[in-house]
């Protein structure tokens, strides 16, 4: 009889105390979080740049518009990659092709081919990144057992890994990317995902479970022929539409776009419809689901906002800042390290405050809604430069910093506990397809900016960020007024 222990529960405690599996996926997720932010921080320089400078000569609305869709996009398609590990190929295998389909997203940006390597690399990071983010973050909780202690803090850990590639993407890509060639600096960040792909398909071979090599729920002959037929009917019915758009003289760029932000604002509406009037739903769930739609809209109202620092915050940090400071050259593309560093810096006081206070912490309506009043706070703090010294002048990348600080308390507000409570409302029919309305949150919120942006202009630019913040702000507010009703709604859930 064999009564040695499980490698995941005693012995396997190589990588800070917790499974040597965790390092394969820490650094997986860091060195995708590189590529990703690293590409991102330049990407909006590199569509509205001149040619002459390197760039592809887009507006500067579009930019920030392509911008936004792009983020929609790539929340849209965990759903995707999560429909694909569950059913098709497995985690392990899931994740392995999302970072090959990234690494070559970010290598078709850095050969100099214009808008069509572009829109390429776009397609391929949106469908790498939906197959690998989800799956991954799904893997670490495999490799801990039902009553390993080390779970809470593994995912620490695993944080942390998301936020250093985060961090330092902005600093080494920007620099390479605005300083000497835009797509030197996409080179680097392709490097990045080939590192991770490399340590991933070594580190999995020897660490990670060989139940992650296959699905957990595998399609059977019946639901292939299902998934393909539909599948084909919805590639079809997007095609007439582009076609349809074409015969019209109304196929361009812009509308593309906005086609793009209608299915991403549309897909949460299908889930909250099928989840409210699915028979597999219980009264008491269906309540659960009618609170977590009023926590889901102040959430993509929320990702809105944070997510405006790639676009529109952006333009500012290279439009309207100063950016020489206290002796230092300051690049545009570094301001996207602030939300990863104030994520550091806040996370370890946020939760000692959540332990210290305990039971008697604020239910989680109420924190969402303390969030927006934050994420409206940040932006009438842009409001004050702009009318103070005018859109011609540059100001002091203080008020860049002050608003990232800001709303980065927000985010902390929101994100960790709209993960935590969209686990505790899940209707048990529909647990996995109820986690995925959180990345559609996102989803959504992004698809509503790639229109909104398109109306900040230096004209207009005090208007949009106060326009911004009363949103916000009038939405926390209507959270607070409902804090009770979505108590009641949750029916016990804390």
């Amino acid at each position: 009889m064999n009564n040695k222990p499980e490698p995941s529960t005693t012995t396997d405690r190589t990588f800070f105390g917790q499974p040597r599996g965790l390092s394969t996926l820490f650094f997986t997720e860091m060195w995708e979080r590189f590529s990703y932010y690293g590409m991102r921080a330049i990407l909006i320089y590199y569509m509205y740049y001149s040619v002459t400078k390197g760039g592809l000569g887009f507006s500067q609305a579009t930019a920030a518009s392509v911008m936004s869709i792009y983020g929609s996009m790539v929340y849209l398609s965990s759903v995707l990659g999560g429909y694909m590990s569950d059913r098709v190929w497995g985690s392990r295998k899931t994740v392995f092709i999302g970072g090959v389909l990234i690494m070559f997203g970010h290598i078709a940006l850095s050969v100099p081919a214009g808008s069509m390597a572009l829109f390429i690399s776009i397609l391929l990071i949106v469908l790498g990144t939906g197959l690998l983010k989800p799956n991954v973050s799904e893997m670490v909780g495999g490799l801990y057992d039902e009553g390993d202690t080390r779970r809470d803090a593994g995912f620490t850990i695993f944080v942390f890994g998301i936020n250093l590639g985060s961090l330092v993407a902005p600093l080494l890509v920007g620099w390479l990317g605005l300083k000497y060639n835009f797509h030197l600096g996409f080179s680097l960040a392709a490097i990045g995902m080939f590192l991770g792909l490399v340590q991933y398909w070594i580190g999995g071979k020897k660490y990670l479970s060989k139940d992650s090599l296959y699905p957990t729920d595998p399609l059977e002959p019946g639901d292939m022929k299902k998934l393909t037929v539909r599948g084909t009917i919805g590639l079809v019915a997007f095609a007439l539409v582009i076609i349809l758009m074409y015969l019209l003289g109304s196929l361009n760029l812009n509308n593309f776009v906005l086609l793009l932000s209608v299915i991403a604002i549309a897909a949460p509406v299908v889930y909250f419809t099928i989840f409210l009037t699915s028979k597999k739903v219980t009264s008491t769930e269906r309540k659960h689901v009618w609170a977590y739609l009023g926590l889901f809209i102040a959430a993509m109202i929320f990702w809105a906002i944070e997510e405006q620092g790639s676009s529109v915050l952006a333009l500012f940090a290279a439009n309207q800042t100063n950016n020489h400071f206290l002796g230092i050259h300051i690049l545009p593309s570094w301001y996207q390290m602030l939300n990863p560093l104030f994520i550091l810096i806040y996370t370890p006081f946020f939760a000692a405050m959540w332990n210290r206070w305990g039971k008697k912490q604020p239910s989680s309506p109420a924190k969402f809604a303390t969030g927006m009043l934050f994420a409206g706070a940040s932006y009438l703090i842009m409001v004050i430069p702009v009318v103070m010294f005018g859109t011609d002048a540059r100001v002091s990348p203080l008020w860049l910093v002050g608003s990232w600080a800001v709303v980065e308390i927000a985010e902390l507000l929101i994100s960790p506990i709209g993960l935590s409570v969209t686990t505790k409302l899940a209707p048990k029919a529909f647990q996995s397809q109820m986690m995925s309305m959180w990345f559609l949150a996102d989803a959504a919120g992004q698809a509503v900016n790639a229109q909104i942006v398109k109306l900040y202009t230096p004209e207009n630019e005090a208007a949009y960020f106060m326009g911004v913040a009363i949103v916000a702000i009038v939405a926390g507010l209507i959270m607070f007024a409902l804090v009770k009703p979505i108590k009641n709604l949750m029916a016990g859930i804390k």
